[in-house]
């Protein structure tokens, strides 16, 4: 099969999925599908100064042609739940969700475990000394790639004041839960990646006042996905990911289903 071929089938598959599906891991042709997104609901977690999701319903119910019909109206800040933040969030020049390429929302996943160095320290920095063991252990990183750092933290999902720190609205003072270093994005952004992930509210660390991670790997035209869901059902390299965020004209991110293919 040819490339074209490929990516035609494999984009008719994601939409079959988005409106069938409601399970965590499905069959695609010769690979196995994970959701790795959290539904958005009254729960869905988002940044402490914004309000959240909510869904109104419009109608429910019969017709008086005597059918089913129903319709809702949702609104929602771009940033929160399982969400992409686009270059323009921290960058004036930055691609906006739009205008990030097909190109560079999909990649060769990799998978950076750092569970127990979170483990010690709510507020882990994750290193370069972390990357590079990975890179020693498997292989270097590249072009190709979308790194996802999976804390562990998303066990922590339905308790929001364990997964942010606090639970209150708009204190921004008191979050706790692990991100990049600065010098760790910076790395990153040299080997030229696509984008980066993780399983935390924030690509920064909670107690992070300048936010680093953000202004170094959007400030390269990178991607970054925060709120990543299930990455213990993910190998550590040799799968794919899609990354599909909802697209917003000039928007600095928005919702995001995202894909991974397992081999």
């Amino acid at each position: 099969m040819n490339k074209k071929n490929f990516y035609m089938r494999l984009f008719s598959s994601i939409f079959s999925l988005i409106l069938l599906n409601t399970s965590v891991v499905w069959s695609f042709s010769n690979k196995n599908v994970v959701d790795l997104t959290y539904p958005f609901n009254n729960s869905t977690i988002y940044w402490p100064t914004e309000k959240g999701f909510n869904l109104k319903s419009i109608f429910y119910g019969k017709t008086p042609g005597g059918f089913f019909y129903s319709a809702y109206q949702f609104c929602a800040p771009e940033h929160g739940g399982t969400h992409l933040d686009a270059p323009r969030h921290f960058s004036k020049t930055g691609f906006t969700v739009d205008q990030i390429p097909v190109s560079q929302l999909i990649g060769s996943l990799v998978v950076i475990n750092v569970i127990e160095q979170a483990k010690k320290q709510t507020d882990y920095e994750i290193t370069v000394t972390d990357i590079k063991n990975f890179e020693k252990k498997y292989r270097k990183l590249n072009k190709e790639d979308i790194v996802l750092f999976y804390t562990g933290w998303g066990k922590y999902w339905h308790n929001k004041k364990k997964y942010l720190g606090s639970d209150k609205l708009g204190d921004v003072k008191h979050l706790h839960f692990p991100g990049l270093s600065k010098k760790a994005a910076e790395y990153l952004v040299q080997r030229h990646i696509k984008g980066i992930g993780i399983d935390t509210a924030s690509m920064d660390p909670g107690k992070s006042k300048d936010f680093w991670a953000h202004r170094i790997i959007l400030g390269a035209n990178l991607f970054g996905i925060e709120n990543i869901a299930h990455l213990d059902l993910l190998p550590t390299i040799g799968a794919e990911l899609i990354v599909a965020p909802m697209k917003i004209s000039n928007g600095s991110g928005g919702p995001t289903r995202v894909l991974g293919l397992l081999p």
